[in-house]
């Protein structure tokens, strides 16, 4: 941790808050206190922005194949850096070990996409109908941006925005969870010593993300926004974002069906159910919230799934042998400890966990429950904690019906050994991503986003480059 840097990076280099502010950063294994980072302010924001405002025009005339290779060196020195990240984003944020080397590998990856992306930009060119002008069409950088990460994936949604904005030629300030500043600060040292020019991106850690981040918003300099976080936040900075039209991106909520049909391999279905629950801790915008099992196989695989749960060893993520680490802090525990006891008064029963560990931490024990009621408070709230709530139907029309019944659209799964009901189902979901016999679909190289309120554009893929160019046409009359 010694090694770790704690200011922000401005321009290329290392400085304290303009006012000496600082936050703590706590272990939420422990509640103990691992680190004080420099808390910025306007006056921070203010020299971050005019940082990426001016080396703006150089960057965008950086070759192809150099920014290509700068993401390369970058992917390199993650990968050869591993287990020194994945120890700084355990003890920030609390994940296992094993997981936490995952994510490095998941986050090295999007820098190794992008690079070879970076170098594949094109446009195009043609006689137009009337046969009177050439069009010409060139991808150009939008231009600075603000991008704003949560705490859940520190390493991987800093990499999953930063690789296409460096390989389309934008300028940065990265704006990170106050909860899990670190990995942040570290991902920032490792690209200066990749030759990521000064200037090009500034990390700017704060509390203080109204005062950091609204100006930033309206002054119109920054010309694109890309946000990770809640539904609530995301259409607060929309609204700030609408005085300069600044072009956005947001990955918002989830609250995702996990559809179990009665011709489901149930191996297959609780293998899947404990990745897209217990991916993180629950703590993902991809987790599985709603369990509907066909009442003819629910009561088996909730009797699986709870034995697969209940067998998880919660625990420090230092610790050998553990698979569930603390939430990220009380408030997030609170949370699902009030969603768990609002089910548990309206009916449901608990299969296994629901019953918060006394001692340090914020821990919380993996849980199943069943016989949920459809107006319990979890069905239409991001649980984000290692908690799957079961719900029985009988016809596919009304399980459809019932999973769109959200305001949010990221992602869904289906588990059906038929070909045909596995697209006819996934095409009638109101969702982004659908996971077929998987309960995994997150990968650099898919572009990854929802629909309806869980958010706008694309990250990762080919269309996660789009997200930060514009096309420029131009007419040449034909001679």
């Amino acid at each position: 941790m010694t090694d770790t840097p704690t200011q922000l990076f401005i321009g290329g280099d290392w400085a304290d808050a303009a006012d000496g502010a600082t936050m703590p950063v706590d272990d939420p294994a422990t509640g103990e206190i691992i680190a004080h980072v420099a808390d910025a302010g306007a006056k921070d924001a203010q020299r971050a922005e005019e940082a990426a405002v001016q080396a703006q025009e150089e960057w965008a005339r950086t070759a192809p194949r150099v920014r290509s290779e700068i993401l390369r060196r970058a992917y390199e020195i993650i990968v050869e850096r591993t287990d020194e990240l994945a120890h700084l984003m355990t003890a920030e944020m609390g994940k296992p070990l094993a997981e936490a080397r995952g994510e490095v590998a998941y986050a090295a990856e999007f820098f190794r996409w992008f690079s070879e992306e970076a170098v594949r930009i094109d446009g195009g060119h043609g006689v137009l109908p009337d046969g009177r002008n050439r069009m010409l069409l060139s991808r150009r950088p939008v231009g600075p941006c603000l991008l704003i990460t949560p705490w859940n994936f520190p390493l991987a949604m800093g990499t999953r925005k930063i690789g296409p904005a460096i390989a389309a030629g934008c300028t940065m300030i990265l704006k990170p969870a106050p909860q899990t500043p670190l990995s942040s600060l570290a991902l920032a040292a490792i690209l200066k010593e990749a030759g990521l020019p000064d200037g090009v991106l500034s990390v700017v850690t704060t509390s203080r993300a109204g005062e950091v981040c609204e100006p930033l918003l309206r002054g119109g300099r920054i010309r694109k926004l890309s946000f990770t976080g809640s539904t609530g936040v995301g259409r607060l900075l929309l609204a700030q974002s609408a005085e300069a039209v600044v072009r956005t991106s947001m990955e918002l909520g989830g609250n995702a069906p996990f559809v179990v049909f009665e011709d489901a391999d149930l191996d297959k279905a609780v293998d899947g159910a404990m990745v897209a629950k217990m991916r993180n801790m629950g703590e993902a915008c991809t987790a599985a919230n709603r369990f509907f099992v066909h009442s003819s196989v629910a009561e088996e695989f909730g009797r699986r799934l709870a034995e697969r749960m209940g067998a998880l060893v919660v625990g420090p993520g230092t610790r050998d042998g553990v698979d569930v680490g603390p939430l990220i802090d009380r408030t997030g525990r609170a949370k699902v400890e009030e969603l768990v006891a609002d089910a548990v008064e309206r009916g449901a029963r608990v299969l296994v966990g629901g019953r918060t560990p006394e001692g340090p931490g914020c821990f919380y024990p993996p849980t199943v429950l069943t016989d949920v009621a459809s107006d319990s408070r979890l069905m239409d709230t991001e649980i984000f904690g290692p908690v799957a709530a079961i719900l029985t139907f009988d016809d596919e029309d009304e399980v459809i019906r019932r999973a769109n019944d959200t305001p949010w659209g990221l992602v869904g799964y289906v588990f059906t050994e038929g070909l045909d009901r596995a697209l006819r189902v996934s095409e009638r979901l109101e969702v982004g991503m659908v996971g077929v016999n998987t309960g995994l679909v997150s990968n650099p190289a898919a572009p990854f986003g929802g629909v309806k309120q869980s958010g706008l554009g694309r990250e990762g893929g080919r269309v996660g480059l789009d997200e930060f160019l514009e096309y420029q046409y131009l007419a040449v009359p034909v001679r």
